[in-house]
């Protein structure tokens, strides 16, 4: 196992993530300057990215700027503090009114206190037999808007609870049917709900060895590099085979990768400036009082300390990997390391990367492949996401998530489906195990992708494949043929996963080899589209997942597809506003949003806890190469 840090002394390249020395620089100047109030918490610390084409310009050696952009909360009140780091000064300070950050850990910390000494919350835990609260484990949630009075001038924590007695997974044992609405600016129980009187789930739901038993019998295997890895890392640049880009981990996006590119002959070609993911919407299908508004953006949400989650070498990366480090601020802006956090190898596993049968000679011409990993993990509340960036040698890039972790469940009066009276219990989901219902929910997750095919000016094209009817007399009544189509504007670039055709990305002025122009294509994967309707206040919220692919011309202040604070957002943020404009398009800087997402009627066989659930989409070249990029790929024998 090798060990890399992303983060240095000092920052060497534009986009390097923040250093040590630069978050306590930060911390300085927010907390010297006049307007800095003793209170205030800090909800997130970013950097504030130079300019897009200070970055294209810059050169190793040259001089560059190093800005940040801290969030600032107390209460209902949000600020964004602009530092200069070098200056070590805020050069901008603004209250953004309307605006409620995420949660931050010593409002989960007053959450949890609230909770377990309100008398209402105390009766309805005893009327459950639960007395030793020191096996309690309360957790607040946001919950969304629904234009309720009780939710105006507030900072609404839906707090609910789980019994760990006896048990490791906590998140297999809740308290059903009580919970209590927090005000957390004003730090007070609002009302408790006290409903049904479900018995905490119970059965076996640990992991650890010990409750697992022996392991099932598996030959060893083992992968090694004699020579090395394969892969250069230099700060955040990593070279791989034909593949050149920089990476750098942050607290609310994850991994953010920026300025793709590949190398064609003696020539770097660009493919994407910078992708990263955007947000997360997981909601719930269940109208009882204490579900209706687990509606969650985990992106703006939940991510005050950090999305990204520790990982074990040699379980969650190989032990060939290269481990990453990162750093996150904490809420007083206090740098906090994070070891782990990221791994980057290379894979075989019994990729083909081409292959044909000569049916003259019968000769076999194949080539083993691999490919390049770049792996994080996020951890949001009971789920873990596997985010991977695979770079193939055809010079293709896909974007891979895995769903994982222990899947959110409601206690139930029946203990299985037989049991329940009618109408089910399980309406709105299934019985996993004993007084315990999963209950039905999405996952979408959006990426933000600024492609910039063999430079930044790119338009967007739309290959509808079309039946067509042949003329009478002939053998073959119909085929397809391809209708090419610019989208003049963002509102002709809104498309759903099932529209046929394809989705290029084109330099109308670079001409690729057989004189069209040069394109990269987003391919879609799998994906679900959002089955709720426009007037639910969840859809309002996450209205990017309205479509599968939104395109927009490029806006550094554009990142996140529900807006920058999605906290108790009332709807209609990030990409709906933006493409209100319905801007144009053609020969400009584009960013592509796609989102990838399923429905989940969870199973029996996720419990206790779900295996991994891939999905992915790709974005491929297309008439940017003069032939396969893989023929040179080195014959094993």
């Amino acid at each position: 196992m090798l060990m890399a840090l992303l983060v240095a002394a000092s920052a060497l390249h534009p986009l390097d993530a923040l250093t040590s020395a630069e978050h306590w620089a930060i911390r300085e100047a927010v907390r010297s300057d006049a307007r800095f109030e003793g209170e205030l918490r800090v909800a997130s610390v970013e950097l504030r990215e130079p300019p897009k084409a200070e970055v294209l310009a810059w050169s190793a050696g040259k001089p560059f700027r190093r800005e940040a952009k801290v969030v600032l909360s107390r209460g209902l009140r949000t600020i964004e503090a602009f530092v200069d780091i070098g200056a070590g000064r805020v050069t901008t300070w603004r209250e953004i009114p309307g605006a409620v950050a995420s949660i931050v850990e010593s409002e989960q910390q007053a959450a949890q206190q609230l909770a377990t000494s309100d008398e209402r919350v105390l009766a309805g835990l005893k009327s459950r037999g639960i007395t030793d609260l020191e096996t309690v484990k309360c957790y607040a949630i946001a919950p969304g808007y629904f234009g309720t009075p009780e939710e105006d001038g507030r900072k609404i924590g839906l707090v609910r609870c789980w019994d760990r007695r006896g048990t490791y997974n906590a998140d297999a044992r809740p308290i059903e049917g009580l919970y209590a609405i927090v005000d957390l600016a004003a730090s007070k129980v609002v009302r408790v709900i006290d409903g049904i009187r479900a018995p905490v789930a119970g059965g076996a739901v640990d992991t650890d060895r010990e409750a697992l038993g022996p392991p099932r019998a598996q030959a060893p295997m083992r992968v090694e590099q004699p020579a090395g890895p394969g892969l250069r890392l230099s700060g955040g640049l990593v070279e791989w085979q034909s593949w050149r880009f920089h990476m750098r981990l942050e607290a609310r996006r994850g991994l953010v990768l920026s300025l793709v590119r590949h190398l064609d002959g003696a020539r770097e070609r660009s493919v994407m400036y910078q992708g990263a993911l955007s947000e997360i919407f997981v909601p719930y299908m269940d109208p009882d009082e204490s579900w209706y508004n687990s509606t969650f953006l985990d992106v703006g949400e939940y991510t005050a300390d950090g999305v990204l989650s520790a990982m074990e070498p040699g379980e969650d990366c190989p032990s060939e990997a290269v481990m990453l480090d990162g750093i996150v601020a904490d809420e007083q802006g206090v740098p906090q390391p994070r070891r782990n956090v990221a791994c980057v190898f290379e894979r075989e596993g019994g990729i083909v990367a081409w292959r044909h049968l000569n049916w003259l000679t019968r000769t076999i011409d194949a080539r083993r492949g691999r490919e390049l990993v770049v792996r994080a993990i996020g951890n949001f509340g009971n789920y873990d996401y596997v985010f991977d960036w695979v770079f193939q040698q055809d010079g293709s890039l896909r974007v891979v998530v895995g769903s994982t972790g222990v899947v959110n469940v409601k206690g139930a009066q029946s203990r299985t489906a037989a049991d329940a009276g009618a109408p089910s219990e399980a309406a709105y989901g299934r019985f996993v195990a004993g007084n315990t219902i999963a209950v039905n929910h999405d996952h979408f997750f959006c990426f933000r992708l600024d492609l910039d095919v063999d430079g930044p000016q790119n338009s967007f094209v739309i290959d509808r494949l079309v039946t067509k009817r042949l003329p009478e007399g002939s053998l073959r009544k119909s085929l397809w043929t391809v209708e090419s189509r610019t989208a003049r504007s963002e509102r002709e670039a809104q498309l759903g996963r099932h529209e046929p055709g394809l989705w290029r990305f084109v330099n109308p002025g670079v001409k690729g080899p057989m004189g069209y122009p040069v394109s990269y294509q987003v391919r879609a994967g799998h994906g679900a589209d959002s089955l709720l309707s426009d007037d639910d206040w969840p859809q309002r919220r996450a209205g990017f997942t309205r479509h599968a692919l939104w395109v927009t011309p490029y806006r550094p202040d554009e990142r996140f597809a529900a807006g920058d604070y999605p906290t108790q957002s009332r709807g209609g943020d990030g990409l709906p506003a933006w493409t209100a404009a319905d801007r144009p398009l053609e020969n400009a800087d584009l960013v592509a949003w796609y989102t990838v997402g399923m429905h989940h009627v969870v199973r029996a066989e996720d419990w206790p806890v779900m295996p991994v659930v891939w999905h992915d989409f790709e974005i491929r070249p297309f008439d940017f190469f003069a032939r396969n990029p893989a023929l040179d790929i080195p014959a094993a024998r």
